[in-house]
């Protein structure tokens, strides 16, 4: 077989419809759109609409439930952490906090706290102080030799994160 003699299956691909070409054709003059308009002219994306009944989005329960007061944590591998330890950006000589891990760019933002998962290795000494942590997580940090404070997470107000904000925007 060469390439040239490649070809589709019989039946794979269907011809398009060339619509607006006769009569003939069963789908001349109004091209398959019915009479006049809005959706018989051309540049019509009314998705979900069905002409003033209510439309189906709107007729189905709705479920399921957004908590409120839902903590958000910034989460932080073992590895990470060790990946950080090696490269100089943490000091394991002072106990690491949310705010030192911000700090050495480890996370972006500690949001409501940090929470350790336990992916990966960790073989430096070091203590920390985070909002959670896995049972795996800690098992890793004792036996590396290091301890581990799980301090209860505060969950911050929106006026409280809006006044940060704009004490960054004065700051600037």
């Amino acid at each position: 077989m060469q390439l040239n003699e490649l070809k589709d299956n019989d039946g794979a691909m269907k011809a398009r419809k060339r619509l607006g070409r006769g009569v003939g054709s069963g789908l001349g003059k109004t091209a398959g759109r019915g009479q006049k308009g809005q959706r018989s002219r051309s540049g019509v994306a009314i998705n979900g609409f069905e002409g003033g009944q209510n439309p189906i989005h709107m007729r189905l329960p709705k479920r399921g439930f957004n908590k409120p007061f839902r903590l958000k944590f910034a989460a932080l591998n073992l590895d990470q952490l060790q990946a950080a330890i090696d490269a100089g950006k943490l000091d394991t000589a002072n106990p690491i906090d949310g705010k030192a891990l911000v700090a050495a760019g480890v996370v972006r933002r500690a949001h409501d706290g940090v929470r350790l998962l336990g992916r990966g290795a960790l073989k430096a000494k070091v203590a920390l102080e985070v909002a959670g942590a896995s049972a795996s997580a800690v098992k890793a940090v004792e036996a590396a030799g290091g301890s581990i404070k799980v301090t209860p997470p505060v969950k911050k107000s929106e006026a409280e994160e809006g006044q940060a904000k704009k004490g960054k925007k004065a700051a600037k």
